[in-house]
């Protein structure tokens, strides 16, 4: 070759040397301005969330494109519009109209590959047909902690300031109980506990139901609230403790998960468990003998927290786009029975590291 050809092999090397160091440089520029702070974020995608049909209601309600924004949660829009099932980012069936066949799968139209979200607040005594959905459903919200999407029934949130003060006392123990049947174990512990320990009952099961208004008002004169669960399930704490006792201002009496499951969620001494004792008789002694110090001992925890009631179904299909990103798009419930009515878990094991959404750990 000569001097000619040799120059010119030389400057089309030292062209491509500069070139591949002018695209290492923009790349290098590039990935600076992605990670350095203050950085342009790239533009995130609307989750689109389709709810098949509205929880316990013929109507669903008006969704607005800013719904999920009221509770935090952006770039996600929940729609009941049926015709969006091929584009949905993901689908949410209720169970219980599942159970009652109000609504089918519409397995036939299922695109390939798209995530169902199985839902259900309620206990599994309560939950029925689950053994005809085996393999359909890819991830599950309840207030199961092992769920998918978690969603309590409540929670305790930090609060600033001083705490409220307890409301005036002028009766022992009361229940609120609608389903009252002998075969529940609540209405058994309550039987026990009747001779006792002076217990005013309210609700349909002896016809003196309360108005929506009337409830915390009432049940806040007392010293006790039996929170007794109609079952008793892994985690299955509902609005009987959060609403009707710690908002109140009562102390609860619990009957419901272990111990262990309950200081998930609140202290140790924020409520009296009745697995710590040995009989009824045992239990309503320890509440009759309770001193004022002892007894507002149970309210330490109002000078930190405040509760918090997860309750509106909105808000429970939002969270399904903040957890969306970390979800597993190849998993399926395979049993979905078997799963649901899992164990209840025993006490010492792990506990929860934060309460649904409040961002509270402290009080868990």
């Amino acid at each position: 070759m000569n001097n000619a050809g040799r120059g010119s092999t030389q400057k089309l090397r030292a062209l491509w040397g500069l070139a591949g160091v002018a695209l290492l440089t923009v790349l290098w520029l590039l990935w600076l301005l992605r990670w350095a702070p203050g950085a342009v974020p790239e533009p995130q995608s609307t989750l689109t969330i389709l709810i098949w049909h509205w929880p316990f209601a013929n109507q669903p309600p008006e969704l607005p494109s800013n719904t999920c924004s009221r509770y935090g949660v952006a770039h996600c829009h929940l729609s009941t519009n049926r015709s969006l099932l091929a584009t949905a980012d993901a689908v949410v069936f209720h169970h219980r109209e599942l159970q009652t066949q109000k609504i089918r799968l519409p397995l036939a139209e299922r695109p390939h590959g798209q995530p169902w979200v199985w839902v259900s607040m309620e206990s599994p005594s309560h939950t029925h047909g689950l053994g005809r959905f085996q393999g359909v459903f890819n991830w599950v919200l309840s207030y199961r902690r092992d769920s998918d999407i978690f969603m309590p029934y409540g929670c305790l949130e930090p609060h600033e300031g001083p705490a409220p003060p307890l409301p005036a006392k002028n009766g022992v123990a009361v229940w609120v109980v609608s389903n009252f049947q002998k075969r529940q174990r609540r209405v058994q512990l309550y039987q026990q506990l009747a001779p006792h320990l002076r217990v005013d009952m309210f609700g349909h099961a002896n016809r003196r139901p309360l108005c929506t208004n009337c409830l915390l008002p009432t049940v806040a004169r007392y010293l006790f609230y039996l929170a007794f669960e109609n079952s008793q399930h892994p985690d299955y704490i509902t609005e009987k403790f959060w609403h009707n006792a710690l908002a109140a201002g009562t102390v609860p009496v619990v009957l419901g998960p272990p111990r262990a499951t309950y200081e998930a969620f609140v202290p140790p001494d924020a409520f009296v468990h009745v697995d710590d004792f040995g009989s009824a008789q045992e239990l309503a002694a320890f509440l009759t003998g309770m001193n004022e110090s002892q007894y507002r001992s149970y309210f330490a925890w109002r000078h930190r927290f405040r509760v918090r009631r997860l309750v509106d179904w909105q808000e429970r299909f939002c969270a399904i786009c903040a957890r969306y990103p970390h979800l597993p798009r190849d998993q399926v419930y395979q049993d979905l029975q078997g799963w649901f009515q899992a164990r209840t878990p025993q006490a010492g094991e792990a506990r929860l590291a934060g309460c649904g959404r409040c961002g509270s750990t402290a009080g868990c």
